[in-house]
C-alpha cells in the first residue's frame, strides 16, 4: 500500500507523459557535450540558480560561495569564510539558503553575502527550500530527514534511510524526494498539510558503478516534463515521470558529479559540480523555477 500510495504521487505529476517514453535523446542536443566553465576548487557542491539564471556554488573545504555568472562564465567571491556550506537554494523570497552539516545549522545569505543563522543543532548536508518557506535537509549521520519551519521550529520527519544525501521537491510540491548515497534508491514521500512526510517508498533505482556498490546518489534536480535528474557515481541519471530510469550521461572529464541544476535565462542549459570544477551543457528540457509555480 505504501509504494502504490508513493508511486501514485509520482503519476499524477504528469499524466500526460504516463504513456510515453521519455528518452535521454529528447533532453540532450547532437554535438553538444560537457563544457568545463571553471575549475581549481578543493570539492564543487550546492549549485543554486537565480533569477536571472546564474548559478551559485560552493567550495567546501575552503568555506567559498561562488557566484557564476551565466553569460560570461566569469566566478565572483559571493561570501568567504562563513563556513562549510554543503547545499544552497534560493527560496521563494529571493533569499539564499545554506546547509552547513559540520557546523549543524542552517543559514541564510543577503544580498551582500552577509550569512546569518537560522536553525542549529540539526544535521544538514544538503537541502530544499518549499515556496511556504519550510525546509527540508538531509541528515546523514542519524540517517534522517530535518524539517525547519520558518519560525526556526525543528522536527524530524523522516527516519532510517541509510544515508540521505540529496533531496528535492517535485513542482507542486507534493512529493518530496531523498537520494539514500548508501544505497541504490531515490526515496519519494508525500508531503501533508502541516510539511509532514508520509508513505516513504523506494520508488526509484539507481544503475550501479558495480553490483552491490553504493550508488552514491547526491544533488538532483527536476524538469517541467516531469523527470527527475540525479547525480551519482557513474553519472547524471535521468527518470521519467513515472521513476523509470531513461538514461546516463556519462561524467564530465570521468569526474563523478556531485550535483546538478539547471540554469540560465530559460533554464535549458544543466551545470553540474564535480570534484574540483563546475561543468554544463546546453539541453532540449526546462528546469522549474522554484516558489513560482504552487497552486498554478
Amino acid at each position: 500500500m505504501r509504494f502504490l500510495a508513493a508511486t501514485l504521487l509520482l503519476v499524477g505529476f504528469a499524466s500526460t507523459a504516463m504513456s510515453q517514453d521519455m528518452p535521454l535523446s529528447d533532453v540532450l542536443i547532437e554535438g553538444q557535450g560537457w563544457e568545463l566553465v571553471a575549475d581549481g576548487y578543493k570539492f564543487t557542491e550546492g549549485p543554486a540558480v537565480d533569477a536571472d539564471g546564474n548559478v551559485f556554488f560552493v567550495d567546501v573545504p575552503n568555506q567559498l560561495v561562488l557566484k557564476l555568472d551565466h553569460a560570461s562564465g566569469k566566478v565572483s567571491t559571493f561570501s568567504e569564510g562563513n563556513g562549510a556550506t554543503s547545499g544552497l537554494m534560493f527560496g521563494a523570497d529571493g533569499k539564499l539558503y545554506g546547509s552547513q552539516n559540520r557546523d549543524r545549522r542552517i543559514v541564510v545569505f543577503d544580498e551582500a553575502g552577509k550569512m546569518q543563522v537560522i536553525a542549529d543543532d540539526l544535521g544538514a548536508n544538503d537541502l530544499v527550500v518549499a515556496s511556504n518557506g519550510n525546509i527540508y535537509c538531509t541528515d546523514p549521520k542519524e540517517h534522517q530527514v530535518w524539517l525547519v519551519r520558518p519560525n526556526g521550529q525543528k522536527q524530524v520527519v523522516a527516519k532510517d534511510i541509510a544515508s540521505p544525501n540529496g533531496i528535492i521537491l517535485w513542482p507542486h510540491e507534493g512529493t518530496l524526494v531523498i537520494a539514500d548515497s548508501a544505497g541504490e534508491n531515490l526515496y519519494s514521500y508525500r508531503v501533508e498539510e502541516d510539511g509532514t512526510l508520509s508513505y516513504g517508498s523506494p520508488d526509484y533505482t539507481c544503475r550501479l558503478p558495480e553490483p552491490e556498490a553504493p550508488s552514491r546518489a547526491d544533488g538532483m534536480t527536476v524538469d517541467t516534463k516531469g523527470r527527475l535528474y540525479v547525480a551519482t557515481a557513474v553519472g547524471v541519471q535521468m527518470f521519467d515521470s513515472t521513476a523509470r530510469i531513461s538514461g546516463v550521461m556519462l561524467k564530465p572529464d570521468g569526474k563523478a558529479p556531485s550535483n546538478v541544476v539547471f540554469a540560465g535565462p530559460k533554464l535549458d542549459t544543466m551545470y553540474v559540480t564535480a570534484r574540483d570544477a563546475i561543468y554544463r551543457r546546453p539541453t532540449q528540457a526546462t528546469g522549474v523555477r522554484y516558489g513560482k509555480v504552487k497552486g498554478k
